[in-house]
């Protein structure tokens, strides 16, 4: 028995097992597909719609925080768009965007004949998409997280399981062709770096995720019946918060080190002066899997000594440590353009700006968990979010730069890649450094009304919304680029695309 699919379409092909014509042959082949491009693809898609979502909620509420006297939403709906924001960003953008990217390429990094399970892989695809639907149909009923309708809030954590159900699927595909699909003589130290950011990435997910998993089952069974033992609906949040912030979204932005390192070794011709640091710093950013695990997060106490001595290693393990396999990741990186000379790849931009955002969050997290910064329930944990689930976005436009002439045979106008790559960078700094200073200013979080402090509250929100602004008008420049180069655009040598592909191989 094996996990590849002997019926799956070979890696590379782009034809249809479909004998039927027209429209209705053309959507078969992608919506039935098992050739692994096309349902990286499909989510990859479906993720980008999700993040011009998220995007424009983003804006909206800025918007609504520049005068906090007045409300264009109501209350109510303004507590359901800033839950919508958060986990929109995280089940519906992060974690699709890099698995998407993972199924479409994995494959063809490591040679195998096939995606593992790719049909199952299908499956989760589409489990994930139908329980954002449901999610998203729930918070238009006011039943996410402390909604006030009850059948919409079962709906919620019905359409949670899907999505969670979904992403375990597609991450266990990953992980099994990693692990057990790799061409002959390829030992698991020589795989690409792509593809072991990839497989650290969905063994973290298969660990962590059922966790939320189980937790949704006691919530909602607490639910249906007396609502007491978790809260109720005002409840969820508490008990699933720790999968929407840190140190669980890492787990989501370990790709983005995989994707500019990947970048970096074609730029060097694969002359990685420490090829295993990289392998490990990656493994290394994994360790933030145990925060999910145990459900938990650790603050630095400064209230004496002996709390500092006490909570001092936990804290590090939890916050820091992550940020110190990012950091050798970014270094070697930066190490090995400088011993060499390089001609810089145009998706090397939105990659390396995308890890530094992601760098930035992590780093935001740290602080925000010293207690004497009393950052707590303040807007800078929506920075944290802002810069990493954005960053993310933005390492994934510059993976589709990069792989995008592996799948579909041509390639995007550097110049194009690179201004909308500064121009995201741009947007990301406005959209979330504002909340970092609001944040130590006191800025509640998750409100848009009824707070006020020392200095000038109108003037970090409208930064905040103009960046979230050009963010949207950034992914979708990125998107009509994106069709019209892989539609008209100038055909890649296939020699060149074996040999990107096949650099970090044979290296």
């Amino acid at each position: 028995m094996t996990a590849v699919d002997t019926n799956s379409v070979m890696v590379g092909s782009s034809t249809s097992t479909s004998t039927d014509s027209g429209i209705i042959g053309y959507l078969n082949a992608w919506l039935m597909t098992s050739d692994h491009k096309r349902i990286g693809q499909l989510m990859v898609i479906f993720a980008v719609i999700w993040t011009v979502i998220i995007a424009v909620v983003g804006t909206l509420l800025a918007v609504e925080r520049i005068d906090a006297t007045s409300a264009l939403v109501d209350s109510t709906s303004m507590l359901q768009l800033f839950s919508l924001f958060r986990v929109g960003l995280i089940f519906g953008v992060m974690a699709p965007l890099m698995l998407g990217v993972a199924v479409a390429i994995v494959p063809m990094q490591i040679g195998a004949q096939a995606l593992a399970f790719s049909r199952g892989a299908l499956f989760g695809v589409y489990i994930w998409l139908f329980g954002m639907v449901i999610v998203g149909a729930s918070y238009i009923g006011n039943g996410g997280p402390g909604g006030g309708d009850t059948q919409m809030v079962d709906l919620f954590m019905l359409g949670m399981g899907l999505v969670i159900a979904g992403l375990i699927i597609v991450g266990a595909c990953i992980a099994t062709t990693v692990l057990t699909a790799r061409r002959p003589g390829m030992t698991l130290a020589q795989t690409p770096i792509f593809a072991w950011s990839a497989l650290v990435t969905s063994v973290s997910l298969v660990l962590t995720l059922p966790v939320m998993a189980g937790a949704l089952v006691y919530l909602a069974i607490d639910h249906s019946y007396e609502r007491v033992a978790f809260g109720g609906n005002e409840g969820i949040a508490d008990w699933i918060g720790w999968a929407l912030t840190a140190p669980q979204i890492f787990l989501l932005a370990i790709p983005t080190m995989g994707i500019l390192a990947q970048v970096v070794d074609t730029m060097s011709r694969g002359r990685q002066p420490i090829r295993g640091g990289l392998l490990i710093g990656i493994g290394i950013m994994s360790a933030a899997l145990i925060g999910p695990v145990t459900q938990s997060s650790y603050s630095l106490q400064t209230e004496s000594l002996a709390e500092v001595a006490k909570s001092l290693a936990p804290f590090l393990l939890f916050n820091v440590l992550p940020i110190l396999g990012a950091l050798i990741v970014l270094a070697l990186c930066l190490l090995a353009i400088k011993k060499e000379k390089v001609e810089l790849d145009a998706a090397f931009v939105p990659a390396f700006v995308g890890v530094g955002m992601v760098l930035t969050g992590m780093v935001g997290n740290a602080a925000q968990r010293i207690n004497n910064f009393e950052l707590a329930n303040t807007v800078f944990e929506e920075a944290v979010l802002v810069y990493i689930g954005y960053g993310v976005v933005l390492s994934a436009l510059g993976a589709l730069a990069y792989f995008g002439p592996k799948l579909w045979g041509r390639t995007m106008p550097a110049s194009q890649v690179i201004g909308l790559g500064l121009l995201g960078l741009l947007g990301v700094v406005l959209a979330a450094l504002p909340y970092y200073i609001a944040g130590f200013a006191g800025q509640p979080a998750s409100s848009a009304s009824g707070f006020d402090y020392s200095g000038p509250t109108w003037l970090w929100n409208l930064v905040s919304a103009v960046g979230h602004a050009i963010f949207t008008l950034v992914v979708i420049a990125f998107i009509g680029l994106a069709v019209k180069s892989f539609r008209s655009g100038t055909i890649e040598n296939d020699a060149v695309i074996n040999s990107s592909l096949e650099t970090a191989t044979v290296n």
